[in-house]
């Protein structure tokens, strides 16, 4: 364990709570870009593996952190919902909610390295991080249980149906579809691997960037689960319709996951992290390595 870095984290919190969880997890796309480019263009990938997946901006650092840190300000009834991820929480002026916010961000670096260099599970490690640490924070926080509760008469919903399921089957078909006949014209063009291997990251950098437009107001989805497993499946198979059939599924299960674990909810439990680490493990168990990562 690198205790510099370990100390970072806490660091790394603290910038979740003040800005926000979904504005940190925004710049967290920005440099996944960045490093993605900068790795599939021949160099260095240590603004991938120290800032965007990291100690500074990495999601189960500084988005779990920030999740956390709004969690405890909805508990506290300084900020109207405990699930609101958008809003930048230095402006409650409260110094707790941002060590919360740090807390939570070592407590994903511990978590990290315990799935990681413990249980060496071969899964997206900071999906499965940012879970577990939101599971911690909705039974420490949150008053709603691990599902919410629905209002009486209410008729709870698993799945969006009708036109809205279609359009996310459409939503997955399209972002697979482009992830992975981009995936295979690289092949064609012949990029190296060494290259095409940064490509999930790229794609999952761009969508998670995409959400600058949800922060702003608008009605732009997530997809950087979708287009991350896409990307995923069709580099690690080897074959572009895996990229368009895992963005299916990807959409789907995401939609699942939200309406399962966001809905009446009082705190966070992030859909796309679900999403990301459960078809990793899948992906890597049919395509790759197996269960555990190789010693």
């Amino acid at each position: 364990m690198d205790v510099f870095a370990l100390i970072g984290a806490f660091g790394g919190g603290i910038i979740g709570a003040y800005i926000g969880a979904l504005p940190a997890f925004i710049l967290t796309g920005v440099m996944a870009i960045a490093g993605a480019a900068a790795a599939m263009a021949g160099g260095a990938d240590a603004t991938i593996a120290y800032v965007a997946f990291g100690s500074y901006l990495g999601p189960h650092i500084a988005f779990a952190g920030g999740v956390a840190a709004a969690a405890y300000a909805g508990k506290k009834k300084i900020l109207k919902s405990g699930a609101d991820i958008l809003s930048p929480l230095y402006g409650l002026s409260d110094p707790v909610t941002l060590l919360v916010g740090g807390g939570f961000g070592v407590l994903g670096f511990v978590i990290h390295y315990f799935v990681s260099s413990v249980l060496r599970l071969n899964t997206d490690l900071p999906g499965i991080t940012v879970i577990i640490s939101a599971l911690i924070v909705r039974f420490a926080f949150g008053s709603s249980g691990l599902t919410g509760k629905p209002e009486s008469g209410v008729k709870r919903e698993y799945i969006t149906p009708g036109k809205g399921m279609f359009c996310n089957v459409l939503l997955g078909a399209g972002i697979g579809t482009g992830a992975g006949f981009v995936y295979q014209a690289m092949v064609s063009g012949g990029v190296s691997q060494a290259a095409i291997g940064s490509f999930p990251v790229l794609c999952f950098g761009i969508a998670a960037f995409s959400l600058i437009f949800t922060q702003t107001g608008f009605a732009v989805p997530a997809t950087h689960h979708i287009a991350l497993i896409s990307a995923l499946a069709a580099v690690t198979s080897g074959n572009p319709l895996m990229g368009s059939v895992f963005g299916i599924l990807a959409a789907l299960f995401g939609d699942f996951a939200g309406k399962t674990f966001n809905s009446y909810c009082d705190t966070h439990v992030d859909p796309p992290a679900c999403t990301i680490f459960i078809f990793t493990f899948l992906i890597n168990v049919l395509f790759g390595n197996g269960f555990f990562l190789p010693i």
